[in-house]
């Protein structure tokens, strides 16, 4: 049985580089909560950081506000810079709107990388070695030795942008003469770029949310197919070509460690609604790769299979996330 009817703003798009991604995963929302019986009132974030209604149609911001303090709830779908990283949940938290999703502080420490992996450290969960380097650090110059920091991770090395998503920026280098490069286009993303030991291992993911009763649910474990040598790039991600195996192919033991790790981390972030915890499982162990509070959420997206292979459909799913914001403003009575 689900809750009864309930207007809801369903926020999508982004002024960042995972917008499209955005649009897909918010549609897939609006679709499920219309099956369920609701009233879905889609708002689009654009390119430019503009409110766009469910028509196209331009709004100024007192007109998106007043389309959210009407709404019984909102449900932002929002990946990346401008959104995940708890800015939508400090609007919608300041306008008294109750939302799906974690809270500024779980975003954004969530968001920045760098962060993650510190608390992940300080918390005893394993993180590949890694260095942090500021765009002043470097000129770039197309990656010439004498432009460079020193770097104190031994090669080959992951290089990504510390915010962001969708493996936007990502490169692994194999070769210093490379690094100068991967460099520049992680700092295309931000002013920080972390590098990292590139861990040979597979790619688990699991996904937690804590439901209306307040326990925490998990769906199964997702192992990623990655070639030798190569990460899982945005290419993969989103034209179908992704292998995925649920549950993972990890022994119990595996399987366990990687969980409590996952939700350790949850706690700790303070997250809420949906998070994805990647990690890799090698001989030596667990290693954590990044979190997501707010990941890809169309049907075919990691999550969603997590979920449907632990029982709980999309539908079903979406019903859950949506019953949580009923408990949150219960709680906040003081």
């Amino acid at each position: 049985m689900h809750d009864a009817q309930q207007t809801v703003a369903v926020i999508g798009g982004g002024a960042n580089d995972e917008h499209d991604v955005s649009l897909a995963s918010a549609a897939a929302v609006a679709r499920a909560l219309r099956e369920l019986g609701h009233d879905a009132v889609p708002l689009t974030i654009d390119r430019s950081g503009g409110w766009v209604d469910e028509h196209g149609t331009a709004l100024t911001p007192t007109e998106a506000v007043t389309v959210l303090t009407s709404s019984d709830v909102a449900f932002p779908v929002l990946h990346g810079v401008g959104g995940e990283d708890g800015a939508i949940a400090g609007l919608l938290g300041l306008l008294g709107v109750p939302f799906v999703g974690s809270p500024v502080r779980a975003g954004a420490l969530g968001m920045d990388k760098w962060v993650t992996k510190t608390i992940a450290e300080a918390v005893g969960i394993r993180t590949a070695p890694g260095q942090l380097v500021h765009r002043d650090d470097t000129a770039g110059r197309g990656g010439a030795r004498d432009d460079l920091p020193a770097i104190a991770v031994p090669l080959p090395v992951v290089v990504k942008p510390t915010t962001g998503g969708s493996s936007n920026g990502v490169s692994v280098v194999q070769d210093v003469a490379d690094l100068g490069l991967a460099l520049d286009r992680a700092f295309s993303a931000g002013e920080h770029a972390l590098v990292e030991a590139f861990v040979t291992g597979r790619e688990v993911d699991i996904a937690l949310f804590r439901d209306r009763d307040g326990v925490v649910r998990a769906g199964s474990t997702l192992e990623i197919g990655v070639g030798p040598g190569d990460v899982f790039g945005r290419e993969q991600k989103y034209d179908g070509s992704a292998d995925f195996t649920v549950p993972a192919r990890i022994s119990a033991e595996e399987h366990a460690r990687l969980e409590q790790a996952a939700r350790t981390l949850y706690d700790v972030l303070g997250c809420a609604g949906v998070a994805r915890f990647d990690f890799f499982v090698t001989p030596a162990g667990v290693v954590l790769n990044e979190v997501n509070t707010a990941p890809g959420f169309t049907e075919q997206s990691q999550v969603p299979r997590m979920f449907a292979a632990a029982g709980l459909s999309y539908v079903d799913l979406v019903a859950a996330l949506l019953a949580t914001t009923g408990r949150a403003r219960a709680m906040i009575t003081w």
